[in-house]
């Protein structure tokens, strides 16, 4: 892999969030959302004018997907529930599991319309959290013992789910049944990076099926084809950049949120950008994320 590439693109949002995550896009509203799940905040974004709402949750939300112009799902510590966008308003929709010490946490939603959502320990305990399926109402646990799930995306054809947990360093990928978004094998390590500087985080799969991924603790984009060959690595102007997501009329652009959760007075100070929203400043073949079906 080549030298990093330098950071060219600009701060989309300069409010600094604690441990901003989870974005994503709506191309019918051109409006990008992401939470700061620490704050209880979703963040709503107007990409082109620059208009930004700042909405505050009940609960700590985590991921965010669009069903239809009035109603978007929203994962949560406290379960799934449909957001109406004209009103604010929550209704539950659905439980993943009964651990009161759990919280949601890095999720996409699969081209045939179900979701994959992880779950971790509130305070990242080894091996309390898991991944699951959701079509429509029912919810099916895909992997357990998992820590800190993330990385969670899908090849352009829906035929192969890419994910990781976070203290484990793995990329892993597995074989779909791409009507359906359930394993039809088992999972494989994509790329070690047990021994690499950072932590593997959020990503997404582009329309050429390379794998953009967020590494926290390292300051960078990593770029993957599918064969887990890492061919470009590209420098984000924070430490903890935690999730990408495509934006854009063409989806051709890159949003990456970022954290800085952990940091005490002092290295803040030091990294004065954590937390802010940034453009990544580089053309790519993005794609939109499908809508959930219900």
């Amino acid at each position: 892999m080549t030298d990093p590439v330098p950071f060219s693109g600009r701060v989309l949002c300069d409010l600094c969030s604690e441990l901003g995550e989870g974005p994503t896009f709506d191309p019918g509203s051109g409006t990008a959302w992401w939470f700061n799940i620490t704050g209880r905040e979703l963040h709503e974004l107007h990409v082109e004018s620059g208009r930004k709402t700042v909405h505050t949750l009940p609960f700590l939300g985590t991921v965010l997907a669009v069903i239809d112009p009035a109603r978007q799902l929203v994962a949560s510590d406290q379960g799934l529930f449909i957001r109406d966008t004209g009103s604010d308003k929550l209704s539950r929709f659905a439980m993943l599991e009964d651990k009161p010490g759990n919280r949601s946490n890095d999720g996409r939603v699969h081209p045939c319309g179900a979701l994959w959502i992880g779950t971790m320990g509130r305070k990242a305990e080894r091996h309390s959290g898991a991944i699951y399926h959701v079509a429509g109402d029912r919810v099916t646990k895909l992997y357990s013992n998992i820590s800190i799930p993330n990385a969670i995306c899908f090849s352009p054809d829906g035929a192969t789910a890419y994910f990781t947990d976070s203290a484990v360093n793995h990329l892993m990928r597995v074989d779909i049944d791409p009507a359906t978004a359930l394993p039809t094998g088992d999972a494989v390590v994509l790329s070690d990076e047990s021994t690499s500087p950072g932590d593997v985080d959020g990503a997404v799969c582009d329309a050429d099926g390379l794998i953009w991924n967020a590494l926290w603790g390292a300051s960078s984009v990593d770029v993957y084809r599918p064969d887990g060959q890492k061919i470009a690595r590209y420098a984000v102007p924070a430490t903890q950049p935690s999730c990408p997501a495509f934006i854009g009329a063409k989806a051709d652009r890159l949003l990456i949120t970022s954290a800085w959760q952990g940091m005490d007075e002092t290295a803040r100070a030091a990294d004065p950008n954590a937390g802010k929203t940034f453009d990544l400043g580089v053309e790519v073949k993005g794609r939109f994320e499908p809508a959930f079906l219900l």
